[in-house]
């Protein structure tokens, strides 16, 4: 049985051209796909034309060495802008990412998807104070996410 019969919730509207821009990973829920991160993770967001998003995922691994993924968005509800399509690699299916918490600023966001497998707390710069950080994962558990089993992401600013 799942842990929550709740639908998962986005936000109610995301200004894309406002989201686009570097992101810092500041935690995520653990993901085999991640499992060579280190540290020092981003995403960049590009707008392309027809509500398409150019996705460019970094990250330090444990040697020392920087890998980069890069991808492509497509809104999948127009009229929140807050559900996206991601795709990576040719032969995958596109993953849902869904904009669940944002502020107002756009200074952070909480990214998950509908089955609550995956989560990524995101933020425009490397640290968050501790009454941001505090606040987002109080989010991030009114989402249906358990905040205690994230992974905490080392950034150095680079």
């Amino acid at each position: 049985m799942e842990r929550f019969q709740t639908p998962l919730e986005t936000v109610q509207s995301v200004d894309l051209e406002r989201y686009a821009g570097r992101w810092f990973e500041i935690a995520r829920a653990p993901a085999p796909f991640e499992r060579d991160t280190d540290r020092n993770v981003t995403a960049e967001y590009t707008l392309r034309p027809g509500n398409r998003v150019r996705v460019e995922n970094r990250c330090t691994q444990p040697d020392g060495r920087i890998r980069a993924a890069s991808g492509s968005a497509r809104v999948k509800d127009p009229k929140s802008n807050a559900k996206l399509l991601v795709k990576f690699f040719p032969l995958m299916p596109a993953a849902d990412y869904w904009i669940v918490g944002l502020d107002e600023d756009y200074r952070w966001a909480i990214v998950g998807e509908p089955q609550r497998r995956f989560l990524w707390v995101l933020s425009r710069v490397p640290r968050l104070d501790d009454a941001t950080l505090a606040h987002v994962l109080r989010e991030v558990d009114r989402a249906g996410y358990d905040h205690n089993a994230l992974i905490h992401t080392p950034q150095d600013g680079n």
